[in-house]
């Protein structure tokens, strides 16, 4: 893999020595262009050419714009023999420390194009935040996926193959519409993105050419092109080969910005223009989800072969009835939110056995709820018993529980819900969690997603028809904590959230000898409530992926 740097420059001064001084390590070829720039920063521009060997300075006799720049510096570096180039902005907008992080993904993947992600700090412009997050959206459209990640980092790694042939037989954008067109068009030509972390600073002294009104004008004309084109290319991009990933490597859809921004739309115009917002967006999760779709009409399926006449699923299980299951999913996560801001109040949740959490807890003592991805578990905080707050802790298996509590604060300064995450069970996580117990917390665990990678601590138990593979780690767990177990689930029936609460167990501690037998009786009885409660109400069963695969 021969690589060379790319950096496009118009009349940038404040950074463009740093960046040279700080790439110079690196021992890679540098073509800098200069975009018709001004008389100083040409003068600047050729003072470095001469200083650094390794650097070739390209001149455009007037400014063409980014995307011009870059092109140029692409096909420079293509005629010159190396096959990728690392594409650099000349701001000091980008941490450079990550090329070798990103050189690496681009060794191990030299056929894709290797693209940042931007982790944002303080700094960043909210307009253009927020924006960026539009964007995203239309490009997820256009490429129906959600593979592209950030379409606008101009912090790249192009296989110059790719690239030259695009140009060869398509004209881009030459300007800020640039660097989302020639993404969308190389991964419709089958090229695969893929993203590195890396975090962006936006530099007090730092200068922006981004024109405000010319080009938000040129890049939503450019979306709707792209629109147009993603639709000749429906098929081809329907069918493009995905593979079956385990559910928790599934992208949450957004990092802290987009969840904030979410959150920040929902105190603007509250649930009703959420609302307004979620049908054109689970539309889409619909149309492009093929394997969630899949796995919905199969699981519909296998409760229909079972509950023959029930209400939800007459006459016969259909795409409809799974768009329906999509749109349940949508309306949870609504009511998720307005729980979360504390707009669900008790009156209007039904908890007949409430006083079974009540007694127990005013004894001052902690205990272990065994939950599903069946129904609305945040709507169980209205365990808030005898007017007495109660502290929540939910075990998650996806790293975006940071992201997910500073939402939570941001939305309720009050909230006593705490996202906890874990990658695998261990010492110091029951040590933890054991305090929380002793400290008359409660601790909410779900066993009905088996853990990456653990495909062999697992429990095959039948599970609607067939036997289903259900984690090990959350019955350890509770074992381990040695306090009363209960199951809890949250439905909406009739127009109103319920909450069922049962008596699992005072405590599924005992002897080491028959630990392996008492498992799998405790994961055998928790299978059995979750199918009766998913029969009863199988549009609110929100695992959207096949529950039965092993491995999952």
């Amino acid at each position: 893999m021969r690589v060379a740097i790319i950096i496009p420059n118009y009349n940038h001064t404040h950074a463009i020595e740093r960046t040279l001084e700080t790439l110079e390590p690196l021992g890679l070829p540098v073509f800098l262009v200069n975009d018709g720039s001004n008389e100083a920063t040409c003068h600047l521009l050729m003072v470095l050419d001469a200083k650094y060997p390794w650097v070739t300075l390209l001149h455009h006799p007037f400014n063409r714009g980014k995307g011009a720049a870059v092109m140029t510096g692409l096909r420079a570096a293509y005629k010159a023999g190396f096959s990728h180039a690392l594409q650099v902005d000349a701001d000091g907008q980008h941490t450079l420390d990550d090329i070798p992080t990103l050189l690496s993904a681009a060794n191990e993947h030299p056929e894709a194009v290797i693209s940042g992600r931007p982790q944002y700090d303080d700094s960043v412009p909210k307009g253009r935040l927020y924006g960026r997050y539009i964007t995203h959206f239309w490009v997820w459209v256009e490429t129906l996926s959600f593979d592209i990640q950030d379409s606008m980092c101009g912090f790249r790694v192009y296989p110059l193959k790719a690239t030259e042939a695009l140009f060869l037989s398509e004209q881009l954008g030459e300007r800020m519409d640039f660097d989302i067109e020639v993404l969308v068009k190389l991964y419709w030509r089958g090229v695969d993105v893929i993203h590195v972390p890396t975090a962006v600073i936006y530099p007090e002294d730092g200068v922006s050419h981004f024109q405000g009104f010319a080009d938000n004008v040129r890049i939503s004309a450019l979306h709707t092109r792209l629109f147009f084109g993603m639709l000749k290319r429906l098929p081809s991009l329907l069918g493009r080969g995905r593979k079956q990933t385990h559910w928790s490597s599934i992208s949450e859809r957004g990092s802290y910005w987009g969840i904030k921004l979410l959150a920040e739309s929902y105190r603007f115009g509250g649930h009703w223009l959420c609302r307004a917002i979620m049908y054109p967006v689970i539309a889409y999760f619909f149309m492009t989800g093929g394997a969630a779709r899949k796995a919905s009409i199969e699981f519909l399926e296998r409760v229909q072969a079972l509950e023959p006449n029930h209400p939800q699923l007459q006459p016969r299980v259909s795409w409809r009835h799974s768009l329906k299951h999509f749109l349940a999913f949508g309306n949870a996560a609504l009511d998720r939110i307005d729980a979360w801001c504390d707009r669900i109040k008790l009156s209007e949740v039904d908890f007949p056995e409430r006083a079974l959490l009540a007694d127990m807890l005013t004894r001052g003592q902690g205990g272990v709820l065994l939950v599903s991805h069946l129904g609305n578990l945040e709507l169980c905080r209205a365990i808030s018993i005898h007017q007495r707050k109660v502290k929540v802790n939910v075990m998650v298996m996806t790293a975006n529980a940071e992201n997910f509590n500073k939402v939570l604060k941001q939305l309720n300064p009050d909230s006593d819900l705490n996202l906890i995450h874990i990658n695998e069970l261990d010492p110091s996580t029951s040590i933890m969690l054991a305090d929380k117990i002793a400290a008359g917390e409660l601790v909410v665990i779900a066993g009905d997603r088996t853990a990456s990678g653990n495909a062999g601590r697992v429990v095959e138990v039948p599970f609607l028809g067939e036997t289903a593979p259900f984690p090990q780690g959350p019955f350890i767990l509770a074992s381990l904590l040695d306090c009363p177990v209960f199951l809890m689930f949250c439905l909406r029936e009739q127009g109103r959230y319920r909450v069922h609460v049962e008596p699992f167990a005072d405590t599924l501690k005992g002897p080491r000898a028959g630990r392996s037998e008492r498992i799998q009786n405790a994961v055998e009885r928790y299978a059995e409530r979750l199918e009766h409660y998913a029969r009863k109400e199988p549009l609110q069963w929100f695992n959207f992926f096949d529950f039965w695969r092993r491995g999952q």
